[in-house]
């Protein structure tokens, strides 16, 4: 059953559309990302533009985002003290990336831009991560049983100014650092339609030095914040927000959410490091080779 979507402009199956929803909003339980470096491209894959893929994605990620912030929220595993710190560095990201967003559409490239950025970004983050977490895995197994590890590595990062404590996450550093992180999760959400949680954990876990256990929920948390300020700055400033859209996708992402966040209890942090990166290369391959594939018809013109 196909239903027209007016501000994207082209009628998708309804049940596709609740499936993508729902299987987004899984992983977003599972691996405590937003699902927007999924969702995005596979709008794009069903025929949805770019642009209206971008400020569609904001609001899903919002949805599942909170779905599965709650449910880590009851069970104690989320930082609120370092959530606030990256959502207020999120929102002001948040607001710079909506003006480069409206920017790059005024001159017509957004199209270009958010795919290939895609496919840098998905590519080299995917890679990294799957090599860190391979090498982690490896370490972890020669050091059974061999003494006390230390929580996390200490770089320059820790050492700047305005330090403050973090109970929660058992860290005294610099709140400069979680806001620059939280910048740069915002201006992504807003140009790439991105929550950023496939670089936000990375970077919760190696920058900042926080225990797997609260990362997650964390993550989350800074998400739902982040995701519905973007949206609201997609609807209001460039008019890219399908609602009927955002709706349907919202609608199989809460559920998917709840469900994802009581599967990922059951792994290790190291083994969904490693799914995460498999997700994220296999959506950047995907990318990479639509943009160098000959199109079936050489003569379709899509609009930003």
């Amino acid at each position: 059953m196909d239903i027209y979507l007016p501000i994207a402009e082209v009628s998708l199956n309804l049940f596709l559309l609740l499936l993508i929803g729902s299987g987004v909003g899984f992983l977003s339980g599972v691996f405590g990302v937003g699902g927007g470096f999924l969702m995005t491209p596979l709008l794009i894959f069903i025929g949805v533009p770019p642009a209206v893929a971008v400020g569609t994605g904001a609001v899903q990620v919002t949805a599942s985002s909170v779905s599965g912030a709650l449910a880590h929220l009851r069970r104690g595993t989320v930082d609120l003290r370092m959530g606030s710190i990256l959502v207020v560095g999120g929102i002001v990201g948040s607001a710079l990336g909506i003006l480069v967003f409206r920017w790059l559409r005024s001159v017509g490239q957004i199209d270009t831009v958010i795919s290939l950025s895609y496919v840098f970004l998905l590519g080299s983050v995917g890679l990294l991560m799957f090599v860190e977490a391979l090498n982690a895995m490896l370490r972890t197994r020669r050091r059974s049983g061999t003494g006390a590890r230390r929580l996390h590595q200490h770089y320059w990062l820790h050492r700047l100014p305005l330090k403050m404590r973090f109970p929660h996450s058992r860290l005294y550093i610099s709140m400069i650092t979680p806001f620059v992180i939280g910048a740069a999760i915002g201006i992504l959400n807003a140009v790439m339609g991105i929550g950023g949680g496939f670089i936000l954990i990375p970077a919760m876990i190696y920058l900042i030095g926080m225990p797997t256990s609260v990362v997650v929920g964390t993550s989350l948390f800074q998400l739902c914040f982040v995701s519905a300020i973007t949206g609201l700055l997609q609807a209001a400033t460039n008019a890219t927000v399908d609602i009927v859209l955002a709706m349907l996708l919202i609608a199989g992402g809460v559920l998917g959410a709840q469900l994802g966040s009581r599967a990922g209890a059951y792994l290790r942090g190291d083994h969904l490091r490693i799914l995460l990166a498999l997700i994220v290369l296999l959506v950047g391959g995907r990318l990479a080779w639509d943009l160098v594939a000959t199109p079936s018809d050489p003569f379709y013109l899509t609009h930003a």
